[in-house]
């Protein structure tokens, strides 16, 4: 089997985590009434987008994967449908905060965890006061119907993120987003950029790429929506705009993006003798 409908939801959030996870699991639901055995919920889909300020009382929020309400949930959700849902959840480890992705299979178990590795601080976005950066690498897990890499958010807007995945034998590649308004700059939307940098690892690695955004005002922040299904050329095969509520759906053909790959080359003509620099911490 090497077709694959897969999904993704957009949506708004309010604070209550118990709502949020009734309105996700509505439209996973509706994701796999559609056909859909991979359904990608946004980042941090269990409340506000809490990082905008720094608030000590916020770390309350995270607990470990075995714990976390949206984890338990989605495992349910995910045996009872028999899919696939990356879940996106702020993570307690001991000591240590992580904004993470739990893989949860289609038996409801959790296949493996991914801690976001590209940890952003700015105006709206100070990650970095709540969040270590990831100790657990690039992951990739494989399925049926072939290998799911995923990152999170801000991992999104680097190639190596994408390239590292492919070198993995990712042959889809999933990015959970909370992106919108940037506060010191009014005038800059970035959702153009931040569908371009994607859909840019899709065109130079020859994969389909899934992106999930919230939409919505949440303390006056606009989150831009936008989330997208392309194909391994880039190509758009389902796409919100800034609004809409609701669910994704294409079908990928991923034996065909294979031959692709491989006729475009891509990866037979790499030089990583010539790559060291990038790896230079300089």
């Amino acid at each position: 089997m090497t077709e694959i409908t897969v999904a993704a939801l957009q949506l708004a959030f309010t604070d209550v985590v118990e709502e949020n996870i009734a309105a996700v699991s509505d439209l996973v639901r509706e994701a796999a009434g559609k056909g859909a055995r991979l359904v990608l919920p946004p980042e941090l889909f269990e409340g506000h987008y809490f990082c905008r300020t720094q608030d000590e009382a916020h770390f309350a929020r995270a607990l470990p994967a075995g714990e976390h309400p949206v984890v338990l949930a989605m495992q349910r959700l995910a045996a009872e449908l028999e899919i696939y849902i990356p879940t996106s959840f702020f993570e307690a480890e001991g000591h240590h905060h992580y904004n993470s992705l739990a893989m949860i299979g289609p038996d409801g178990k959790v296949m493996g965890v991914y801690r976001k590795s590209h940890i952003p601080d700015g105006p709206g976005y100070s990650e970095k006061f709540y969040f270590r950066p990831g100790n657990t690498g690039f992951k990739v897990w494989k399925s049926p119907f072939g290998t799911i890499g995923a990152g999170v958010c801000w991992d999104q807007w680097y190639p190596e993120t994408a390239r590292s995945l492919m070198l993995m034998g990712a042959e889809i590649l999933l990015f959970p987003t909370a992106i919108g308004a940037e506060p010191h700059d009014p005038d800059l939307d970035t959702s153009r950029m931040w569908r371009r940098a994607m859909i840019g690892h899709a065109v130079s690695n020859v994969v389909p790429v899934v992106a999930a955004n919230r939409v919505g005002t949440e303390h006056g922040q606009r989150f831009y929506g936008h989330s997208f299904i392309c194909d391994e050329r880039g190509d758009m095969l389902a796409e919100f705009g800034a609004e809409e509520t609701g669910v994704l759906t294409a079908t990928l053909d991923l034996a065909q993006a294979r031959a692709h790959r491989a006729a475009f080359g891509f990866f037979r003509d790499r030089r990583p003798d010539l790559y060291r620099r990038i790896a230079e911490d300089l």
